[in-house]
């Protein structure tokens, strides 16, 4: 049986025309097309949202565009809006540059247009080690949309590379977002923050506080009759200086707040308004 728990936003046993949602490849979350493709079929997106991996077939998220669902992880993510008073409004504005690289989202509130406070939020899912194209293929095959399986091949999980990329990506960030005042949010599955946690130095990080400016969010996907959803699982917290200083990073962090504010009142618009009925990207 294929490892795919869910394609194109849809959970592997949902009663739906497989062969429709393999030819439209919209993404639910982005309300709009698959943004990963093959690159030998740059036309041809792959849609794999959630894969069972390990002997207990543990879901794991895959694709960071996932947790857009319900937008929760922004709604969970107000309470750290600290200067956000009644009559604003609230923004979700994508990708935004400070030193040593972009940060995926920004929580906004604005007055008028103009920024009153903001969260910046990372998202980070497992990367995969080999392609994970057969498998798709394998699954397609059993909801008989394709014929023919390609390869034999397996895929893995690249848990140890992934969690020192964002562990040396947030050293740099957060940096720059305590010097303001302001906090960062890794938003991870639950699955990867114990990861983490067995692998690194995580003993010194805490149950979350407020006046820390590094957030964790850590999210288990619940499995239900009808499709998975994500759910906050814990938060933990803490400080430039938990964040460990051994990885050689070199980047200049200083950066005026009016930069980034500037980078994102140019960004906000109706679309970027969080709503209910959210505009999706």
């Amino acid at each position: 049986m294929s490892k795919i728990t869910e394609l194109f936003g849809h959970y592997h046993n949902a009663n739906v025309d497989w062969r429709k949602i393999v030819e439209e490849q919209n993404c639910p979350f982005l309300d709009k097309k698959c943004i990963k493709v093959r690159k030998s079929q740059p036309d041809m997106s792959i849609g794999t949202c959630v894969v069972s991996y390990g002997k207990l077939n543990t879901p794991i998220i895959i694709c960071p565009h996932r947790f857009r669902e319900r937008f929760q992880v922004f709604f969970d993510c107000l309470h750290l809006l600290t200067q956000h008073e009644p009559g604003n409004e609230l923004h979700i504005i994508p990708e935004i540059s400070v030193p040593g690289g972009n940060i995926d989202y920004f929580l906004v509130s604005s007055l008028d247009r103009r920024v009153r406070d903001f969260v910046a939020i990372e998202v980070q899912t497992l990367d995969t080690t080999g392609t994970l194209w057969p498998e798709r293929q394998r699954f397609l095959q059993e909801k008989d949309v394709v014929t023919v399986m390609q390869s034999n091949r397996p895929y893995g999980m690249n848990w140890k590379m992934t969690a020192k990329t964002i562990l040396v990506q947030l050293h740099h960030k957060i940096q720059t977002l305590e010097r303001l005042n302001k906090h960062l949010v890794l938003v991870v599955q639950n699955s990867l923050l114990e990861y983490m946690n067995r692998e690194f130095q995580f003993t010194h990080i805490k149950q979350a506080r407020l006046g820390d400016s590094m957030q964790f969010h850590a999210y288990d996907l619940i499995l239900t009759d009808t499709k998975p959803r994500i759910q906050l699982a814990r938060r933990l917290s803490i400080n430039t200086e938990g964040i460990a200083r051994c990885l050689g990073l070199q980047a200049e962090t200083k950066v005026e707040l009016e930069v980034i504010k500037k980078q994102l009142e140019a960004k906000i618009s109706d679309r970027t308004l969080l709503q209910i009925n959210h505009v999706k990207q």
